[in-house]
């Protein structure tokens, strides 16, 4: 879709075919169908026709470069095969399309901020993977290679000039990734709940002022989950004032997703959804940009993120 046919106050539904095509091998929870699943239930719920679908761009790699160490970005490229895979670590492999998929996974979010920094959405739902939250700056793990999210952060600093900017990240995983690259920036807030003890084992320990991590034991449910982001998130995020909200929308906290052993459903996406938007319309201009992370259920997955989505329309 061309800039000229976005229409102001809709959302943005952002993707590529390359994400499509990047497969860590049979039987791996993060595939190519879980795009499938997205698109399938947003259809089904009345909801596909009524987004703005644009294709990403990909990420550049001085755009890349704001989040990742120029090594580390030259050793995925020269472990990238011709064809096959390469094991990068137990959970995370790479094959011949997985680069593509990420510059243009990191590429969504970068082309989703622009869309509602310019007034042509109002807010967008980046449907991408392989996801980013695990990514460290020179390191890859936990599925992703580049930090989707961080990129797009650094993105609205470098090009818009903007001040703060809030990561809200509801993955059942903690976004180590982010904190990695985000820690010690105030520019940047990031507010998240993650299961704890669980992997990658770490967040219970902040590793600056501006990380709000909030562990949960597990088989925490949805109520509890409501009272994190009552109770914590949105007084923080009243006092920061964000500009703009990033979202890494995680979704295997859900109750049918054995990824994790947190008990969210549906209804509980679409409520801090509205949350969210509720600070946006406050502070930010109704700017949200969300980007796919995990979830793994594919039947909970396109569920969730329908209610996701169907929130950020107005409906």
């Amino acid at each position: 879709m061309s800039n000229s046919t976005i229409a102001s106050g809709a959302t943005a539904y952002v993707s590529h075919s390359s994400c499509g095509m990047h497969d860590m091998g049979k039987g791996h929870p993060e595939c190519p169908a879980r795009l499938a699943a997205i698109q399938d239930r947003l259809i089904a719920a009345g909801l596909w026709d009524y987004l703005l679908h644009v294709d990403a761009e990909p990420a550049t790699r001085a755009q890349v470069e704001r989040v990742h160490l120029a090594p580390y970005l030259d050793e995925l490229a020269q472990r990238s095969p011709a064809v096959g895979t390469v094991q990068l670590d137990p959970d995370t492999a790479i094959n011949a399309y997985t680069l593509r998929a990420a510059y243009h996974a990191a590429g969504a979010g970068i082309r989703a901020a622009d869309l509602v920094m310019q007034g042509k959405a109002q807010n967008a739902f980046c449907a991408i993977r392989p996801p980013g939250h695990h990514a460290e700056r020179d390191k890859s793990m936990g599925f992703c290679f580049f930090n989707n999210v961080a990129v797009a952060a650094y993105h609205l600093i470098a090009e818009y000039g903007l001040q703060r900017i809030a990561i809200i990240d509801f993955d059942v995983h903690h976004g180590n990734g982010t904190e990695d690259i985000c820690a010690g920036d105030e520019r940047i807030l990031m507010v998240s709940i993650f299961q704890h003890p669980f992997y990658p084992y770490s967040g219970d320990q902040p590793k600056g002022s501006n990380m709000l991590n909030v562990p949960m034991a597990r088989a925490a449910t949805g109520q509890d989950f409501r009272e994190v982001v009552s109770e914590r998130w949105l007084p923080a995020l009243r006092a920061f004032a964000p500009e703009f909200i990033l979202i890494s929308a995680g979704f295997d906290a859900h109750l049918e997703d054995d990824m994790g052993s947190l008990g969210l459903v549906e209804a509980d996406y679409a409520w801090v959804t509205r949350q969210l938007m509720k600070i946006a319309a406050e502070f930010s201009s109704h700017r949200i940009v969300s980007l796919l992370e995990g979830g793994y259920d594919l039947s909970a997955l396109g569920r969730s993120v329908a209610e996701h989505v169907r929130v950020l329309t107005g409906e």
